[in-house]
């Protein structure tokens, strides 16, 4: 492996799996608790044919002073599963205020008091074609999921193989489940080659994306990352770290046009996202970034948005939305 530490897919998914079936009694179909066994998708719907589904993945960080769970930017994750129903042709689904209330639901059967991760998705439901617009169901989970090693570790990653998926081909900037084949192929490839993760190039050399996050770099003091129209997802948490940068940290961002050369130049570099929070880059194609180190701007980066999270942070307090279990 190159000297990176990597582990065995297989052996790290067969932990994976068991430690989600034991830290996942619930989840909810269509606004009804069931036991997690019973969450199931018929063979032959649409969803599970041709993956023709949207979602949203949202934090809930346990807060030991306020004694409840802070659901993150949850409004804003809700208007883009909207947003994405309606990019996909989806006939209605519930109202953004009912999903909210079974999220609420399930996180008080499940009882969480640790950091959560939670899935909603609407799917192509019954035994259509690929072409019907519904009938449409809606499942969330909920799963306990502390911060991953990695956002204190750092990665190497490498620069893809893989082309980022263009927006005049799917839909890029959505959450839509069929996306996420194309960063699944990066990041395999990633791990077979030695690497924690990768970087994925849109069909213009320019870069994009990471698989599940969204990618930052930092030359001369200015936190840089691509822009919206590079063929990438509009990213809740890469929003997020521009406002903590530009407000908190007074520091400016440029989303701008980032070739695959000018990454060997960044001081510092990150990826971030509802899954990977903000997760430094020390290395690029076996290139160290910087000092090979996180960097003083990633953890400033870092410290701001877990204490805004975990709402030690006076700063959009309308982002956290409390549950009380």
């Amino acid at each position: 492996m190159n000297g990176l530490e990597t582990q065995s897919c297989v052996d790290g998914s067969t932990r994976i799996q068991g430690l989600l079936m034991a830290l996942a009694p619930y989840a909810s179909i269509n606004g009804t608790v069931v036991p997690w066994d019973e969450a199931r998708i018929h063979a032959f719907s649409p969803a599970a044919k041709y993956g023709i589904g949207v979602f949203e993945g949202v934090r809930a960080y346990w807060s030991a002073e306020r004694k409840c769970l802070l659901l993150f930017r949850l409004g804003d994750h809700l208007n883009r599963l909207a947003y994405s129903q309606r990019a996909v042709r989806f006939d209605p689904t519930p109202a953004n205020a009912d999903i909210e209330r079974w999220t609420v639901d399930l996180l008080r059967v499940c009882g969480f008091r640790e950091s959560t991760h939670i899935r909603i998705m609407c799917y192509l439901d019954g035994q259509g074609d690929m072409a019907v617009s519904g009938p449409i169901s809606v499942a969330i989970t909920a799963l306990a999921r502390p911060v991953p090693p990695a956002v204190a570790q750092g990665v190497q990653v490498q620069v893809s193989s893989w082309v980022r998926i263009a927006d005049r081909a799917m839909p890029a900037r959505i959450k839509a489940n069929a996306n996420y084949h194309n960063s699944r192929l990066a990041h395999m490839q990633a791990l077979a080659d030695g690497y924690h993760n990768a970087l994925i190039l849109n069909d213009r050399g320019n870069l994009a994306e990471a698989p599940t996050a969204t990618p930052f770099i930092v030359r001369n003091g200015v936190v840089i990352t691509p822009s919206l129209s590079d063929d990438v997802l509009e990213s809740i948490t890469r929003d997020t770290i521009i406002r903590l940068a530009a407000d908190h940290l007074g520091v400016p961002t440029e989303e701008r046009v980032v070739n695959r050369s000018e990454l060997y130049a960044a001081d510092e570099a990150f990826i971030c996202g509802t899954g990977a929070e903000v997760t430094p880059v020390l290395g690029i194609d076996r290139m160290p970034v910087g000092k090979g180190a996180i960097g003083p701007m990633v953890k400033a980066l870092q410290d701001a948005y877990f204490n805004l999270v975990h709402g030690r942070l006076n700063y959009r307090g309308h982002w956290l939305r409390e549950v009380e279990l």
